[in-house]
């Protein structure tokens, strides 16, 4: 059976250097048109066998190999990895990871290798920029391996330190990895290889080690399936003199022009005709061809082509495409089976909207990893519906819309004026996450600290020498407030449970206050006391608490002194009351 050229995912931290590492490999300028030379739309370039082995020539060894290519895909941005799936699962084959040499592991970084990991997807790190460490001498094209033997003993320790800097940062991730050429176990060891998208250096390195994990580990994988083709929506875009028109990967089977075919929207699937198959010349870019397309009878996978097709209404991307030969039926259930959204809704959570349904699923694999439940779920923008839905929720830590790269309509913004819910909005899935768990804690210390403020706290201070200001009605001492702390209107305990009075008032200095906390010394008016009676210079008394108070702070966040406090005044009130506080 012959074998597919396996699908290659590049992903990385923006502006990393993902296009300009495959404008070297294809030699085009792609990056150059991008806004802000960032990656807008996904593109697709066939990188033939051929061109691998010229490129690696000095590399090769008399290695033959019968893969017969590299379909790359370039996204902007790791989330349309999880946008773009086959049969439920990652499009890609294999992954390349891009990481700035410099600037190392970052954010979408980290998002990244979660993703991979969560779709197990093999993947190798692209170390690039090494033409900006200080004294690094350039020679374009250049194996690696080459490049590094013509360095300066300071140029290449420099790059061993960044290098093994980045191997440390990915050891936090779970990951093991190394430079290839020192990797005994490729399945156990993630190669990477350091690369110069500016100059073309390691590229052969890169591209080598690729195919040859492909054919060793990929081969029965990627043997090529006849019959009628499947395939992936990248993008719905309009054409001059085409109209609107779908790029594709095929990732299995063969398309023809005239076949009748199906394809995902965000309701029923439509099922429309192919006018038209368009495809770019081998290190062309689907997204921006440097010659004009190919207009092609049929394509097999693995392939990167255009589609002109009859109806496109309501095609989005991300969805799945399938050829129908006369099995209509069984076509739309499977098509259907693809687009349903597999997430476990709770009957109290919050809401997350995606735009699209592997990103939306994502969002919910890292929610219920966190411990977060789902109430509502949906693909697309924020809507009016959405805010009032979320807003509807007795428990405020629900009241909440999680949203990954998605929009908020003029409606939505006008309802959110008056709603009482929240909004969190993210293009990073793991950072949508983490901003939403660290408003959590702030709602939650809230909480707490309205409900300390709804009783008596535990509270223990001593009476101060030389500080009895007045002996009685009231007598106002001078006190260091041992633990916890002391709010007027307080009852008070001595060490041998008998209640003599309380706290009418409170004062710092010149000032009076509510309260005193651990570590102050402040004067305090008891009443119903006299000093040399009831209490005495040096006594130490407690802050009287009721026993459903006692209960519930048993139970609370409280500090170690607090506690400590607490547990103090159940044994002083124990011993008239055994079980009191249980």
């Amino acid at each position: 059976m012959s074998i597919r050229q396996p699908i290659v995912s590049v992903l990385g931290h923006v502006d990393h250097g993902k296009t300009r590492l495959l404008d070297c490999v294809r030699g085009t300028s792609v990056v150059a048109g991008e806004a802000g030379l960032i990656t807008q739309h996904i593109g697709a370039t066939e990188v033939p066998i051929e061109h691998i082995n010229e490129v690696c020539g000095p590399l090769m060894a008399g290695k033959d190999f019968n893969v017969p290519g590299l379909l790359f895909i370039d996204t902007p941005g790791h989330h349309s990895f999880i946008t773009l799936r086959a049969r439920g699962g990652s499009l890609a084959d294999l992954a390349v990871l891009v990481i700035d040499v410099k600037e190392g592991i970052k954010p979408q970084t980290i998002e990244s290798i979660r993703i991979l990991k969560q779709f197990k997807t093999p993947f190798i790190i692209a170390l690039n920029k090494i033409d900006v460490i200080p004294g690094w001498k350039s020679v374009n094209n250049r194996p690696f391996v080459l490049s590094e033997r013509a360095q300066n003993p300071e140029s290449a320790d420099d790059l061993n330190q960044r290098l093994y800097r980045n191997i440390a940062k990915l050891a936090e991730e779970g990951l093991f990895a190394e430079r290839y050429d020192r990797i005994d176990d490729f399945r156990k060891t993630i190669a990477m290889v350091p690369v110069s998208a500016a100059t073309g250096e390691g590229v052969p390195d890169l591209l080598l080690v690729l195919i040859g994990l492909a054919q060793r580990f990929l081969e029965k994988s990627l043997e090529a399936e006849e019959g009628p083709g499947k395939g992936t929506i990248l993008e719905v875009k309009e054409e001059r003199g085409l109209g609107q028109t779908v790029d594709v990967i095929l990732y299995s089977g063969t398309i023809r022009k005239g076949d009748r075919l199906a394809m995902g929207t965000r309701g029923e699937p439509v099922v429309t005709k192919v006018k038209a198959i368009l495809k770019p010349k081998p290190l062309d870019e689907i997204r921006d061809p440097r010659d004009r397309f190919r207009s092609v009878d049929s394509v097999s996978a693995a392939a990167g082509v255009k589609l002109s097709c009859q109806n496109l209404d309501g095609v989005v991307s991300g969805a799945p495409l399938r050829i129908i030969k006369g099995n209509e039926d069984e076509v739309l259930e499977e098509l259907s089976a693809e687009t349903e959204i597999k997430i476990e809704a709770q009957e109290e959570g919050v809401s997350v909207k995606a735009d699209a349904i592997g990103s939306l699923e994502a969002l919910a694999y890292e929610a219920n990893a966190a411990g977060i439940p789902i109430r509502k779920y949906g693909v697309g923008d924020i809507s009016r519906r959405d805010i009032v839905e979320a807003s509807a929720s007795n428990n405020k830590l629900n009241r909440v819309i999680l949203g990954f790269n998605v929009n908020t309509t003029a409606d939505a913004k006008e309802a959110m004026k008056s709603a009482d819910m929240n909004l969190f909005s993210n293009q990073v899935v793991y950072r949508l996450i983490e901003e939403y768990q660290e408003w959590t804690a702030a709602q939650k210390r809230a909480l707490e600290a309205e409900k300390r403020a709804e009783f008596a706290f535990p509270g223990k201070f001593r009476i101060l020498p030389n500080c009895v200001f007045r002996v009685s009605k009231p007598a106002i001492v001078g006190v260091r407030v041992l633990a916890g702390r002391i709010r007027t209107g307080q009852k008070v305990v001595t060490s041998d449970g008998r209640e003599i009075g309380r706290i009418k008032s409170i004062r710092s200095g010149e000032d009076t206050t509510k309260e005193a906390k651990q570590g102050d010394e402040v004067a305090i008016a008891l009443d119903a006391v006299t000093v040399g009676r009831q209490a005495d210079v040096e006594d130490i008394l407690y802050v009287d608490l009721l026993e459903s108070a006692a209960k519930q702070l048993q139970s609370m966040d409280i500090n170690d002194d607090e506690r400590m406090t607490l547990e103090e005044l159940i044994r002083i009130k124990r011993k008239d009351t055994p079980f009191w506080g249980m």
